[in-house]
């Protein structure tokens, strides 16, 4: 009972961090297309399960390939395939919701044929009676390979960054007071989440750009193949083209995931996580 009463810990933490990168991050996002908050409700809608997936299933994994490995020290061959594994199944939710929040976010740009949506189930509901249940997860490879790949990215670039501030300012005999410790783990969170945050865009920006391409084009035959899309990118445009959007992606994922991961941790405090 203690272990599963854990493992819903880890699930409800992870809710917690993925409403907090949607405030924080949502009107950052939405520069690379239009709107502010256009689309900003079916984020919402699927944040709570998908980051509680997200961040839950990330924690059980790597607490089962744990093993015999050194507890409080990060290790790639733990890191790697726990990141990969959460950032494949959450890929599955991500897929529909993306797919909406995008057609939501390029309407009166005369993409999609022109179709108007009043909200998400709206445009869900048409992309369905259009384009079936595979028009839905249009996009779903390219979602699978970004969420995968940086995550891994992610979580190895948040373990080590925050394993090495913690060794550092633990061995620099700072004051041990209650006021300075919570100030250095909020510092330490901010930090590593926000340079995770940006490693990942860094890593799977021409994925994403991939991904909107198809899931926003008007051809319903258009490959779905993002490394394909990739390849017609970089002939027409480059690899500017393949990283268009950088500047705002970036300074949208500092602070996103900066809040995400101080309140993951701050959430496992109050709920009496036990990590290394």
């Amino acid at each position: 009972m203690a272990v599963a009463g854990d493992a819903a810990k880890e699930y409800v933490a992870g809710s917690a961090a993925g409403v907090a990168q949607v405030v924080v991050g949502h009107p950052f996002d939405t520069v690379k297309i239009r709107g502010l908050y256009k689309g900003a409700s079916s984020s919402f809608i699927g944040i709570a399960v998908e980051s509680s997936l997200f961040f839950g299933t990330y924690s059980q994994a790597k607490q089962l390939l744990q093993g015999s490995y050194e507890v409080g020290r990060p290790h790639l061959q733990v890191i790697i395939p726990s990141a990969a594994c959460s950032g494949a199944l959450i890929s599955c939710i991500l897929t529909p919701t993306e797919l909406t929040k995008c057609r939501m976010q390029v309407q009166g740009k005369d993409v999609i044929h022109g179709t108007r949506y009043s909200s998400p189930l709206d445009c869900a509901v048409k992309t369905l009676e259009s384009e079936g249940l595979k028009g839905i997860f249009r996009g779903g490879l390219a979602t699978l390979f970004r969420e995968a790949i940086g995550n891994a990215v992610f979580f190895c670039t948040y373990e080590y960054s925050r394993y090495w501030m913690h060794n550092y300012l633990d061995s620099a005999r700072f004051s041990d007071s209650s006021h300075f410790v919570l100030a250095k783990d909020i510092g330490i969170g901010v930090m590593s989440g926000g340079i995770s945050g940006m490693a990942f865009w860094t890593a799977t920006l021409p994925l994403d750009v991939a991904k909107t391409i198809i899931q926003t084009d008007p051809d319903p035959h258009v490959s779905r193949n993002p490394l394909q899309i990739l390849g017609m990118v970089y002939k027409r445009t480059g690899m500017g083209g393949c990283y268009a959007g950088l500047g705002p992606t970036l300074a949208r994922a500092f602070p996103a995931n900066a809040a995400a991961i101080v309140a993951w941790e701050y959430s496992a405090k109050i709920l009496g996580i036990k990590r290394g």
